[in-house]
């Protein structure tokens, strides 16, 4: 009897064993991750990924406006200079979000919330320009595009703090929140700077 007692408790304490190293292994994997890790294993949550599927178009929009004006002649020298700022900022961030996505396994074309139609106005809760609003900024010649791409990024700046303010408060890979509060930072101060060039400041 005492040796079936000692096997039966040796069993219970291998079944205990192998719990405890099942629950440490999915913890370490990150019990709240998306079960996607970056190199060097740091995991990023559902805020990640969203952080990053949302900010690519985000940034890659700002690039477009900056592309537009920068084409433009009679532009005000000092808009020229926050554009060039502005798309040497983005660009690259623009490849590290893309680059965390395909390490996270959540890259693709998909990305989520980001219907904006075609209708005018710069109302949009995210910053993001209508097609409407694009094809203004298109249109418009010397100091009248620099004041609408002065409006129209105040815009954006300001949907892309909100978004990188939602990442610092919910994500957990410290390279994206890193980059968060980077934009935050960045962006702020950019919207001071555009503000003033408006005359608002």
């Amino acid at each position: 009897m005492n040796t079936t007692k000692t096997l039966r408790a040796a069993a219970a304490a291998a079944l205990a064993l192998t719990a405890a190293i099942a629950l440490a292994a999915c913890t370490a994997s990150g019990g709240t991750s998306n079960g996607s890790a970056a190199s060097g294993g740091e995991s990023a949550n559902d805020a990640d990924v969203m952080f990053a599927q949302m900010m690519i178009p985000h940034h890659e929009q700002a690039v477009e406006m900056s592309d537009d004006l920068l084409a433009k002649d009679g532009v005000d020298p000092a808009v020229r200079e926050l554009a060039t700022q502005i798309k040497a900022a983005q660009q690259p961030e623009i490849d590290q979000l893309n680059e965390w996505l395909d390490a996270w396994g959540a890259g693709g074309d998909s990305m989520p919330g980001m219907d904006h139609g075609s209708g005018s106005g710069m109302d949009h809760g995210d910053g993001m320009m209508s097609e409407d609003d694009l094809a203004a900024l298109a249109d418009a010649t010397g100091a009248e595009a620099s004041r609408l791409f002065l409006e129209q990024m105040i815009v954006h700046h300001e949907g892309a703090v909100e978004m990188a303010e939602a990442e610092l408060a919910d994500g957990e890979h410290s390279g994206a929140t890193e980059m968060a509060r980077t934009i935050v930072d960045t962006q702020t101060a950019e919207i001071a700077t555009m503000r003033q060039l408006l005359g608002d400041g």
